[in-house]
């Protein structure tokens, strides 16, 4: 969900940097709000206070992709998981998205996830799990679980209230701050922070964050906080696939894996790192590592 912008903007004076973050962030909100509609130039250039003749190039430049292009991302996330979660005909997803004809929905879809939105649904998604990406002092042997500690992380993050499947729209915005700022790099992460239980929370109410690293001395500004999260015992699983399909797995962590694990949830909200960009990449490659963190074990 998270996602690295160019950064062609880097000789620009930090207060243009900051003053177009700003600006564009109010355009991917605008985006955002309800990706079914389809925004004229003119309200997304009025949005972000800039002319309509240079507003498409600014987009571009600071967020790596066109407006036309986030807003298809938004709208496949939506449907994905209106077909995994909810099992909806083809036809009412591509309403609900935006589109004007369940063929024009297949058709970008299907570009989009290798197979036509029916299958996909019929299949309950593509994803696949697969083994934790870096060494471990701890294995488990049960599946591809591995527990590990992470450091000491700093974040800057961005509440994000509602389906978390929304969440990528506040991760457009988060990034749009720190690229504003010279914050994104090769090394920076991309973290969300989940708080609540999807299924006996209301999904208005959902209470989430979208979070990248930062180095010290970042201060946080324009609803961005600053977190630091200690060093923490995590049990890892790395999924590859669209985001949409990730629930079931934590239904399996919680239910199946914890209990018998020997371990105590820590007094932490799970987390998800986004270890691939999804704007240059099919659904099907996206790779997420899902981290539930552990209480520290008991000697002996």
């Amino acid at each position: 969900m998270g996602a690295m912008p160019n950064d062609t903007l880097g000789a620009a004076k930090p207060s243009t940097r900051l003053d177009y973050g700003r600006r564009i962030g109010r355009a991917m909100a605008l985006l955002a709000v309800d990706p079914a509609r389809s925004p004229t130039l003119e309200e997304l250039a009025s949005a972000a206070a800039f002319s309509p003749f240079h507003f498409h190039r600014i987009y571009r430049e600071l967020t790596g992709e066109t407006p036309a292009e986030t807003l298809t991302r938004l709208r496949l996330s939506q449907a994905a998981v209106l077909l995994v979660r909810d099992a909806l005909p083809v036809a009412v997803v591509a309403t609900r998205c935006g589109y004007g004809s369940a063929a024009a929905f297949t058709r970008a879809f299907r570009t989009a996830y290798g197979i036509p939105p029916a299958a996909y649904r019929d299949r309950g998604g593509i994803g696949t799990l697969l083994p934790a990406p870096t060494p471990s002092t701890e294995e488990t042997a049960m599946f591809d679980v591995t527990i590990r500690t992470e450091p000491a992380l700093r974040l800057a993050v961005l509440a994000h209230r509602g389906a978390y499947g929304g969440i990528g729209a506040t991760f457009d915005r988060l990034n749009a701050w720190a690229a504003a700022r010279g914050l994104m790099g090769a090394e920076t992460r991309f973290i969300a922070l989940y708080h609540d239980d999807p299924m006996t929370v209301p999904e208005a109410e959902l209470r989430s964050e979208a979070g990248l690293t930062v180095p010290p001395g970042v201060e946080a500004s324009e609803g961005v906080r600053i977190l630091d999260l200690p060093p923490t015992r995590c049990a890892v699983l790395v999924f590859r696939g669209p985001y949409a399909e990730l629930e079931p797995i934590y239904t399996w962590l919680y239910r199946d894996w914890l209990p018998a694990s020997g371990e105590e949830p820590a007094d932490q909200p799970p987390r998800e790192e986004y270890l691939n960009d999804p704007r240059s990449l099919p659904p099907s490659e996206w790779l997420t590592a899902i981290m539930l963190p552990l209480g520290e074990k008991a000697a002996g």
